[in-house]
């Protein structure tokens, strides 16, 4: 009797052992698998990070590899003399691509090649086009559009023309956007302004 109780004893402690050396080899082979899913994730993160380019989903159109380039310009828009301010919050880094940065709101940061001011203006909700510049103000939208009395400007490097919205601009570029009746003494003003802005990097 003692011997079959005994027995029995050591029969259940190597199906004990056994279940639990099972499923302990389960739980290292669930956890090595969710390791490795993470691994995987974790990688393919990583190089879509350093891989964005034109095809990545958000990039904006025609522009190279996210960090292949950091170009500067200086920025300045004067609406009937009023200097539009870039710096507030609603302005700062709204595209890792190019944005205005660290409450500053002169300096362009283009971090890409190909990267149109057109793309900065889309992801900051301003309107602009060769005849219009328009934004969501406290009383609603705010459009400052060439007419009868009143012009859009374009300057760049002193020099006019015609639109911004395709430029990809030069490091150290100054660019003025102008609204208003101004004669051309008050436009080289504005250019002197704008020339005297610092331009951070």
């Amino acid at each position: 009797m003692g011997k079959k109780t005994r027995k029995e004893r050591e029969e259940k402690r190597e199906s004990y052992a056994s279940q639990r050396s099972k499923q302990k080899r389960k739980s290292i082979l669930i956890a090595s698998a969710v390791f490795a899913g993470v691994a995987v994730i974790v990688g393919w993160s990583v190089l879509g990070f350093f891989n964005l380019d034109s095809s990545a989903p958000g990039s904006p159109p025609g522009a190279g590899v996210l960090g292949d380039e950091h170009e500067h310009a200086s920025f300045l828009v004067i609406l009937h003399g009023d200097t539009f301010d870039f710096s507030s919050p609603a302005f700062q880094i709204k595209n890792s691509w190019i944005h205005f940065e660290g409450q500053d709101g002169t300096t362009i940061h283009r971090h890409s090649t190909g990267v149109t001011l057109g793309y900065l203006f889309e992801t900051l909700a301003i309107g602009l086009n060769d005849e219009c510049f328009a934004f969501e103000g406290t009383d609603g939208e705010r459009s400052f559009c060439t007419n009868e009395d009143y012009s859009l400007k374009f300057y760049v490097n002193h020099q006019p023309v015609t639109s911004i919205t395709d430029l990809v601009f030069e490091d150290q570029d100054r660019i003025l956007v102008s609204y208003g009746g101004e004669e051309q003494t008050q436009i080289d003003e504005q250019l002197a302004r704008l020339d005297a802005q610092p331009i951070l990097g």
